[in-house]
Formats: structure tokens, sequence, C-alpha cells
């Protein structure tokens, strides 16, 4: 047995206060950032686990906090965050093992997600600090919905951009979208609804049973088109998810453009996690949103 499986079989442990044998491990495909483990024990019982480096252990202390925040939401099956345990500079990130490959169910998931959304906060932003993808994402607390997405939002990822050597020309059209945001959002109120924050194919699914799922979360309170456009961005949830949506909380006939402006957000940080050509589908984007306003 590798010495990493004891430490986290021990963590286990003392977290559950069952003692746990493994008996098998295999890896889990699909991450870019961490490794990822099934960890069976001697008793059935089942574990994932997410491998990274220690310097990235607040990024796994934030993701376990998120995902206690979605499961708030009742109509999800949230896997739970277990223990998060150290092996000389691995950090280990174990969370309940869901068997996903239930059927997909479009309407099942937009009423999961209407209903997340109709969750509520007090203000924009979350009770701390996490990131989008392995970059930081700042989330204070702020009460103007437009002023936290400029500041927190596009001109974080805009500086980040610049000191990873994106154009000029990106950089302009980015930061003249910001001075304009308040007549782009102008009319526009929305309550800060809770969200997953990086709600792109890979992190949703369903559980046998054909309970929706959602994992691997950006969680802040913010506007829940926002979470909307990102479903639209890499992949699609398809018809039924967005008459099942419309039906609880229906979207008015701005959303298209802001859809285009939420998902800005995460072209820049697709620029500044990977680099290639999402800056200049970064610099079309501010662009074609700076169109709108003449």
């Amino acid at each position: 047995m590798e010495p990493w499986i004891e430490t986290v079989c021990k963590s286990i442990a003392n977290a559950t206060g069952t003692a746990f044998e493994p008996a098998d491990r295999a890896g889990v495909g699909g991450g870019s950032i961490s490794q990822g483990f099934r960890l069976t024990g001697t008793d059935g019982r089942r574990f994932f686990v997410k491998r990274n480096h220690q310097r990235h252990r607040a990024m796994f202390e934030a993701e376990g906090a998120g995902l206690a925040e979605l499961a708030q939401c009742r109509q999800l099956s949230v896997p739970m965050p277990v223990t998060l345990a150290d092996h000389g500079d691995a950090c280990f990130l174990v969370l309940e093992h869901l068997d996903l490959g239930g059927r997909a169910d479009g309407a099942r998931l937009g009423y999961a997600v209407a209903a997340l959304h109709a969750i509520r906060g007090e203000h924009f932003g979350w009770t701390q600090d996490n990131f989008i993808g392995s970059t930081p994402q700042p989330n204070p607390a702020e009460p103007d919905w437009t002023t936290f997405y400029r500041e927190h939002r596009l001109a974080f990822q805009r500086r980040l951009a610049r000191d990873n050597g994106a154009g000029r020309s990106v950089i302009d059209a980015v930061a003249r979208l910001e001075s304009e945001l308040d007549t782009l959002l102008d009319g526009h109120r929305p309550a800060p609804s809770l969200l997953h924050g990086d709600l792109w194919s890979g992190n949703w699914g369903f559980v046998s049973d054909g309970t929706p799922t959602l994992f691997d979360p950006a969680v802040y309170f913010g506007d829940r088109e926002a979470d909307l456009a990102m479903m639209e961005l890499f992949g699609h949830p398809g018809p039924d998810f967005f008459a099942a949506y419309n039906e609880r909380d229906p979207l008015d006939g701005g959303y298209p453009v802001r859809r285009e402006l939420y998902n800005l957000y995460h072209i820049l940080n697709h620029f500044n996690l990977f680099g290639g050509g999402y800056a200049a589908q970064a610099e079309r984007m501010a662009r074609g949103l700076l169109a709108e306003l003449r």
C-alpha cells in the first residue's frame, strides 16, 4: 500500500469515527487540475479522493466549503466533503463518492438549478475568496451587482491577462467595456442568488436514481444568469432544461447580451490558464458587447 493511502485512510477513520481499510484504489479521469481516485474499503464504502500539491491546499479548502454551501439545495445530490489530509508535499481532499451514470433529465436539472438560484444572500460575493479553476476568485461583500462584476470579475481577470502577456488591444477593449458597464446593465437589478460559479457541462451530472448533481464549484452569490451563461459556453443543457428553468423563474429578453458579458469572464480566465486563442476570442466578445451600446 502506498504511504499516502495509509494517511488518507487514517484521516477518513478520524472523520467518520469508523476504521477504514482499503481494498481497492482506481484512478478516475476527467480532471485537468488535480488527480482523482476512487478508494474502496473492505467494508464496501467508497470515497472520491482528489490529490494535488500542498500549494493548492487552499483550493481544496474552498472546494469543500463550496460543496457544503451547494448542499443547501435539496433538489441536488452534492458530494459532501469528508476530510482533508496531508502527506509530504501533497494534500488530499476526500469526498463522498457518488455513483454517476443516471439517465440525463434536462427538465429535472432545470428545476434543481432554479431551486439553487432561489437561495438568496444578503449581498453579492461570499464568505471567503475561492478559485475558478486554479485562478484566485475574489468574493468581497458588495451590495451592487454592476460594481461587483466590474471590479471583482472583469477587472480582476483583465489585470491578470495583462500580466500574462495579453495584447494591448484586448486589454483596452475589456477596460473600455468596464467603463460602460453601468450603461450595458442599466435597469438590470438581479438578486444575489447562490451560484455554482463554474457550471460547464463537465461539472454537472446525474446519480443512479436520476437526481442531478453538481461538483467542482466556484461558489458565490451573484446574478443567476451567470450560471446559465456558463452552461451554454462549454456544452449545453438542452431545451428541456430551459423550459423547466423558465417555468420556475423566467428569463427576460436581455439575457442573450448578458450571457455574452458573463461568459467573457470565463474566456479571460481560460486565457490566463491556457493562453492561446482565448485572448482574441475575449477581444471579439468585448467589442461585440461595446457595439450593443451604439
